[in-house]
């Protein structure tokens, strides 16, 4: 599921800063353009953020207890 998830992000960031590209090179309106471009970085650094690996030992706990 959080395959799916990260596809979508990456696609959403993807498609938010071809338009912020476009529109900031059309010159309509600039400050749209920056706030596109702004929220598609936010986008693909959640996903870096997420994507980072995390030693073994500071795994969170399954929900089953095998004690």
């Amino acid at each position: 599921m959080s395959d799916l998830i990260l596809s979508i992000l990456m696609l959403a960031g993807t498609a938010l800063l071809a338009g912020g590209v476009y529109i900031l090179y059309k010159g309509a309106n600039k400050k749209q353009g920056l706030l596109m471009l702004v929220a598609a970085g936010v986008m693909f650094a959640n996903v870096g953020i997420w994507l980072i690996p995390t030693p073994e030992n500071n795994q969170p706990r399954s929900s089953q207890t095998g004690d």
